[in-house]
């Protein structure tokens, strides 16, 4: 639905035997077509989006990634990250909830032996979970505390995706005796587990995000996904791609951000473009001045799409090595991702920016609702600063470095 989209290339089979990745396009599209009929007023509500992640589990798209033999739709990467710039163009926040969600239940299949990550999968398809949270660092951490009843987990989550809405939760704590860092799957109706919607951001505010405490949360051995330590000891170079899949999310958010807002724009100039030359037909914008932003923010946007493309095909070949994936190749990988996000992040500033001084004096309308993809977009990106990428990128091309491993907010 975006004006800079990218040819979707060849299609491509699944990971395991499902409708294929034109069924979930075609599925996405629709969603997102239901999505942006109403995205103005319900952005400005500002409720939680309960509704919108029923519109997403109706139409299966909340168990894409499952394999299909564990009751999921069997798509890969490639075809959730086209779903995710498909709904993003449409409602950044329902972008964003969606592609939290894919992330979260999809780390499991990262950090997880096979048998504990297949009955994650199942039981998430057959109940049809929505996963919220994240696995970013943050100070202070939470703790997971070996107490004479079992393991405990304390502490305050200052901010995640999709809290508010979600079935389960994935949360980063550290071991209160070791200090490493692990990956915990919650139920947030556990007892001890307190929510806020205390986030009251001016931008993604139907993320669902909030605050989340845990006190004395009780977490079973099969509530623990794995490690997120970052000693090559410890994290696989297959795990650690969890980094760039994670940071891919973020790129086609950004990019459907900006394809959003470009494609109302352009039919705001096509269909309610006030002439101000008397040679001029009626709604035919001929102001030289728009058709170079035009001109600059969809050359600015196909060229971060074309380098997300070149990512993600990468990627695509990383997951598919295995575990005969390298270091090296990991951080060929990382690097491509960290370059793909900071140009995607300047697209979408660009974009949701310079479209208000293309519509004018009523982009400031509250009616028309162009200020909520400037707000969306800026704030995900101060949450995901581009700065932190180009400087992975200035380190690996001066030093060659490695990425750290960071996964995203």
């Amino acid at each position: 639905m975006g004006v800079a989209t990218a040819p979707s290339g060849p299609a491509q089979g699944s990971d395991h035997a499902g409708p294929g990745r034109a069924h979930w396009l075609r599925v996405a599209r629709e969603v997102a077509d239901d999505l942006a009929t109403d995205a103005v007023t319900r952005e400005q509500a500002g409720k939680a989006p309960f509704d919108e992640v029923s519109r997403l589990r109706e139409a299966g798209l909340l168990t894409l990634l499952i394999p299909a033999e564990s009751g999921g739709g069997g798509a890969d990467w490639p075809t959730a990250y086209a779903v995710v710039r498909e709904i993003g163009a449409a409602d950044g926040a329902i972008g964003q909830l969606l592609g939290c969600h894919y992330f979260a239940s999809w780390s499991a299949r990262f950090l997880s032996e096979p048998g504990p990550a297949e009955r994650v999968d199942q039981r998430s398809a057959a109940e049809q979970w929505c996963w919220g949270g994240g696995f970013a660092r943050q100070e202070p951490p939470l703790t997971l505390s070996r107490t004479a009843g079992g393991r405990v987990l304390d502490g305050r989550q200052s901010y995640a995706t999709g809290v508010l809405v979600a079935d389960r939760l994935a949360v980063r704590a550290v071991r209160a005796d070791t200090g490493e860092p692990l990956a915990l799957v919650v139920d947030p109706a556990r007892h001890g587990v307190r929510i806020d919607g205390d986030a009251d951001t001016f931008g993604q505010r139907l993320a669902a995000g909030g605050s989340v405490e845990f006190d004395a949360v009780a977490v079973a051995d099969e509530d623990v996904l794995g490690s997120l330590s970052a000693d090559e000891d410890v994290l696989s170079p297959l795990a650690a791609l969890a980094s760039p899949v994670g940071r891919l999310v973020s790129v086609q958010l950004l990019l459907g951000m900006a394809e959003g807002v470009l494609a109302e724009a352009r039919e705001y100039s096509r269909t309610s473009y006030v002439p101000t030359h008397p040679a001029w037909p009626a709604g035919t914008p001929h102001d030289a001045q728009v058709l170079t932003a035009y001109g600059e923010l969809t050359v600015l946007t196909r060229s971060a799409s074309a380098l997300t493309q070149q990512a993600v095909e990468a990627l695509r070949a990383g997951l598919t090595r295995g575990e005969d994936l390298t270091y090296d190749e990991y951080a060929d990988i990382s690097v491509l991702a960290a370059m793909a996000e900071a140009a995607a992040s300047r697209a979408a500033q660009e974009s949701t920016t310079r479209a208000l001084d293309i519509v004018g004096t009523r982009s400031a309308s509250s009616l028309l609702g162009f200020d909520r993809f400037w707000r969306n977009a800026r704030t995900h990106t101060l949450y995901e600063p581009a700065a932190h990428r180009l400087r992975d990128v200035g380190d690996y091309f001066l030093n060659g470095a490695h990425p750290p491993f960071v996964l995203p907010a």
